[in-house]
């Protein structure tokens, strides 16, 4: 089952870098809701609710219900921005949804299968090309994460983009660009190997 999302919101009237500092100083992050082919709004939400909802991965990747005054709208997460060095949200961007539009946005990679995975278990290591992907797909379609089965690589072996499953009536965007775009996502690489041993290069050395 689906995890669902409700974060609190206000609108608010000021903009600009001042009206954004006073916001911060109280505890609240300036944010914009745009899309939908309707005007862009500027709302302000909780620092401390807006962080809790962060750590769950499945935050980033959900269509999420923004309650601004009370008034529902269905969003989705299209940017953050984070202090370079302190623990703050500074700004947060909503993309509106609408349900006959197609997303575009990134949703995370599960890898799965390495506890039996051939090459692992002959001493190779799994190196991850990438971590998420970027999707396109109507809102009701939009999967939490995509996972990436190891089970069957062997040494050597790799995944590309075309090799993931995925969900019904979802696509990934790169792929549409061209197979030059086919880009790997994760490969087991085999256990070095195949020189001299160390008792034979203690006799070479006699």
């Amino acid at each position: 089952m689906q995890e669902t999302f409700e974060i609190n919101a206000v609108a608010r009237a000021d903009t600009g870098k001042g009206a954004s500092r006073r916001l911060r100083r109280t505890g609240q992050v300036p944010g914009i809701v745009y899309g939908a082919h309707k005007v862009p709004s500027t709302v302000a939400l909780a620092h401390s609710e807006l962080v809790q909802h962060l750590q769950h991965e499945a935050f980033y990747s959900h269509v999420l219900d923004l309650m601004v005054d009370g008034r529902a709208e269905r969003v989705v997460l299209k940017d953050l921005q984070r202090h370079p060095s302190k623990p703050f949200i500074l700004h947060i961007d909503f993309l509106r949804v609408a349900e006959d539009e197609k997303l575009r946005l990134h949703v995370p990679l599960h890898f799965v299968g390495e506890d039996v995975c051939p090459g692992i278990k002959q001493g190779g290591m799994v190196s991850h090309a990438q971590t998420d992907v970027e999707v396109t797909c109507l809102p009701k379609d939009l999967p939490e994460f995509i996972e990436v089965d190891l089970s069957t690589l062997g040494p050597g072996g790799s995944l590309h983009l075309s090799d993931l499953k995925l969900p019904a009536g979802v696509e990934i965007t790169a792929l549409s660009q061209g197979p030059e775009h086919d880009l790997p996502v994760v490969a087991v690489m085999a256990k070095h190997g195949g020189g001299v041993g160390e008792e034979e290069e203690e006799e070479g050395e006699l």
